[in-house]
């Protein structure tokens, strides 16, 4: 490997960045590649539950946990994370992330138990956390602002085209390789990590920021502890009574006090990691609800949707990550003229029917389950649930850059994409413990060991194995039922207290 080239400081290549034009192609290029590692890790994990459950003998908290510990310091972390690259530099915040990110994907191939994965996604998390907002941000600062929007949309393009053929990739994987090759999933981040840490250390300068500061690691502590516990407290519920350890609504309220000392300090610390006088306008605090509610329902129908299928229905992974697939496409092919409608009329009116849109869809989603129908139906139904996100995804970003003045931009996107993955968190964990509860009661006391989202472990009699078919299916259905009213709660939320051009600028008393 080359080594890196000199510490450009505060100098300006060509009077534009920091990065000198013949470097900025490894910007790209490796930006594309950490973020589509980050985006399929996601996807392709909830795809892979079943295997994973079954070669590493995992409960169902188990895998709620594989996917929390990532969500949870992904989440808590990711303020912190884009901070960083302020004190110490883009370029070596996101090296780090990416180098932190190898390094536990590497553990994760080789884990041996689910307390082992666990652990390693935790940590995976935290490298995350500097690596997902470092991949637009060095972007942003590489390239001078006449060029910059053609690289955004091209590390935008690339980035969904991975985040669609991954899972695909990855269910043929997991459905023609052996059962342990579900750990190629976390191996593949090795080679592609190293391709992009190489270009960074190799053919980008290091920058310097401008002026010093000072990180919030008090408040990104009291994040991730109140989180945590709140997130423990939501999967208790579906625990046996001897296994919750403390009661639940106990681990709750810890989690809700160690948040309220978070506020606390956010509002007296001298560098907070989140400016709390942004949530004063309606619009903003309105945007944020929004994404909270709606990105709740749709992570948890994409995490539990693929377990339902694959160990409910018998469907191969191939096919169910193929569920997953419309959802990125239509985000990639529709979502820039989505932006431009909410350029013209305002984000009111393409939030609240977007939302609308995929609360039918889980509707359609929980009324159609016992037909069990991959192709002539979920698939078709999922379609509607695409086009509801590729209407909303552009506006509500726009959204929340509108409700911001434009010193807080930056800080307010990171807000609206901290509180959308911990909606993820909560999601896993709260409908979890729901998926459960409504299994166990539909099951009944017949059969022993059998939880949801787990293949059995030996061959069922005929009557108990369609008894655990009709369990699995109303699990699944307790979920999109409460997934559709959330994101309808989430229509009335975004026709309340987001603006309307239309509206606002029809001469006073003109209906609205």
């Amino acid at each position: 490997m080359e080594s890196a080239p000199p510490t450009t400081g505060n100098s300006r290549s060509n009077g534009t960045t920091f990065c000198p034009p013949e470097s900025r192609r490894y910007v790209l290029v490796a930006a594309i590649l950490a973020s589509g590692m980050g985006f399929i890790d996601g996807s392709v994990v909830s795809l892979a539950m079943p295997v994973i459950r079954s070669d590493l003998g995992a409960t169902l908290v188990d895998a709620q946990w594989i996917s929390n510990s990532y969500m949870l310091f992904l989440s808590a972390l990711v303020l912190l994370g884009g901070a960083a690259g302020d004190v110490y530099g883009v370029r070596n915040i996101f090296a780090w992330g990416i180098a932190v990110f190898i390094a536990t994907s590497l553990a994760c191939a080789v884990a041996t138990n689910a307390d082992m994965l666990i652990a390693m996604r935790a940590l995976q998390g935290i490298g995350a956390a500097f690596m997902v907002p470092g991949s637009l941000a060095i972007i942003a600062k590489s390239y001078p602002a006449e060029s910059r929007g053609r690289a955004i949309g091209l590390w935008a393009a690339f980035s969904s085209l991975t985040t669609a053929g991954g899972p695909f990739i990855g269910g043929m994987v997991l459905s023609f390789g052996a059962e342990w090759m579900w750990r190629l999933i976390f191996a593949i981040n090795v080679p592609i990590g190293l391709v992009a840490l190489g270009m960074l250390l190799a053919r980008v300068p290091r920058d310097r920021p401008p002026e010093e500061r000072r990180l919030d690691y008090a408040g990104a502590l009291l994040a991730t502890l109140g989180l945590g516990l709140m997130a423990w407290g939501l999967t208790a519920f579906g625990l046996p009574q001897d296994e919750r350890g403390d009661a639940p609504w106990l681990w709750l309220a810890a989690g809700a006090l160690v948040f309220a000392c978070f506020i606390l300090w956010e509002k007296h610390a001298a560098m907070p990691m989140v400016k709390l006088a942004l949530f004063r306008s309606k619009a903003f605090s309105g945007a944020n609800f929004y994404t909270l509610i709606l990105f709740f329902a749709l992570n948890a129908v994409l995490f539990f949707l693929p377990m339902t299928v694959v160990t409910g229905w018998n469907v191969a992974e191939w096919e169910a990550s193929l569920l997953v697939v419309p959802l990125s496409l239509f985000i990639a092919l529709f979502s820039g003229r989505a932006g431009r409608l909410a350029d013209r009329i305002g984000p009111r009116l393409p939030l609240a029917v977007g939302a609308a849109l995929v609360g039918v869809s889980y509707a359609g989603l929980a009324a159609t389950m016992p037909m069990m129908r991959l192709w002539e139906v979920t698939l078709p139904i999922l379609l509607l649930q695409a086009a509801g996100m590729s209407m909303l995804v552009s506006p509500l970003s726009a959204a929340v850059m509108l409700a911001t003045p434009d010193s807080d931009t930056g800080l307010a996107s990171g807000v609206n994409n901290a509180v959308a993955r911990a909606a993820g968190l909560m999601a896993v964990a709260a409908l979890g413990a729901v998926a459960s509860l409504v299994f166990a009661s539909v099951l009944g006391k017949s059969v022993a060991e059998i939880e949801f989202g787990a293949r059995p472990a030996m061959p069922l009699a005929a009557d108990v194995e369609l008894l655990r078919i009709a369990a699995t299916n109303g699990a699944f259905q307790a979920i999109a039922w409460i997934s559709a009213l959330m994101c309808l709660l989430a229509a009335v939320i975004a026709w309340t207290t987001q603006p309307s051009w239309q509206r606002e600028r029809e001469p006073a008393g003109a209906a609205g």
